[in-house]
């Protein structure tokens, strides 16, 4: 039956791609978060030293200064830590923990909130009520506040040894949970609006139950407001695992992402030796504004309004 099938607002392959090729700031922006994807997926096998195998490591060229300045020695462009690893090494390592972090963080979050969010618009009552009061609720509290509860809540329980050995899927967890309430009310807001349409009414008539019309029918609609909202989450994902290992409530310092490169660098800031905490700040400032940049010109490419 073809009034079966609700009208799916589509970006043609060919318009998306115009309108890419049309902005500088998507092109650069993705440029830049291609190169950092690909530098750190390869990060076994280009860093000079790994810190996760001491072995690569020498004491003797700890605390390098970048090449360019005096005591700086080739090949550790950008000098080395307080174990002689590689700054350069430690950014990729620590960077592709960071954004594996906040990828998972954010499918953690779209899951939870797109499912929420479904229940919500398309039942309503009882059900729907629940489920944004608890969102409210919820956005009554900073999500970096919220995050820094969970991950005082599981040090306060586990062990050291415990910590350290699910120190990933916490820090996951608690960006996860700050953040699905944002994902609850998009997906609520789309489904309202698109649930008294004739497709969604031809369907029910056709037998087809609320799961079905949900997954088949209602879902395929949000898909671009979410997109678009997943990829600027990941910026703030991102940021958060950054905060959370600052404070000392995300990673230890034996799982290097850029917050602990921050954390640990921080501690020598005063002493002169500015590139322990400078480069990664760096490579997180680069990181999340690409992702922003990208993330803002999505959302405006999926914008029918602006086309």
């Amino acid at each position: 039956m073809s009034d079966t099938t609700e009208p799916r607002p589509r970006l043609r392959d060919s318009e998306l791609l115009r309108a890419f090729l049309d902005s500088t700031q998507a092109m650069v922006a993705f440029l830049v978060l291609t190169l950092l994807i690909i530098a750190v997926l390869l990060a076994p096998f280009i860093a000079l030293t790994n810190p996760y195998d001491l072995a690569t490591l020498d004491l003797l060229n700890s605390r390098l200064p970048p090449v360019w300045m005096d005591g700086g020695d080739w090949p550790y462009v950008l000098g080395t830590d307080s174990q002689g690893g590689d700054m350069v090494s430690l950014i990729l390592y620590g960077m592709r923990t960071s954004l594996m972090v906040g990828v998972l963080a954010v499918i953690l979050s779209v899951t939870i909130g797109t499912i929420l969010g479904l229940i919500s618009g398309y039942f309503g009552g009882w059900a729907g009520t629940i489920i944004m009061r608890a969102a409210d609720v919820q956005f009554t509290f900073p999500a970096i506040i919220l995050a820094l509860l969970i991950g005082g809540l599981a040090k306060g329980v586990l062990t050291p040894t415990a910590q350290a050995q699910f120190a990933i899927p916490m820090v996951v967890l608690a960006l996860g949970i700050s953040h699905w309430p944002h994902f609850a009310r998009l997906v609520r807001g789309a489904v309202l609006v698109e649930r008294n349409k004739d497709y969604v009414a031809a369907a029910r008539l056709a037998g087809r139950g609320p799961f079905t019309i949900m997954r088949r029918h209602l879902l395929p609609n949000v898909v671009n407001p979410i997109a678009v909202l997943a990829t600027l989450d990941i910026a703030f994902a991102v940021m958060g695992e950054a905060t959370l290992s600052f404070l000392g409530f995300g990673l230890p310092p034996t799982e290097p992402s850029l917050g602990t490169l921050i954390r640990s660098g921080y501690n020598y800031l005063f002493s002169g030796e500015w590139w322990l905490v400078i480069f990664p700040a760096l490579a997180l400032m680069v990181l999340v504004v690409a992702v922003n940049l990208f993330g803002d010109w999505l959302r405006d490419a999926l914008n029918p309004q602006l086309r």
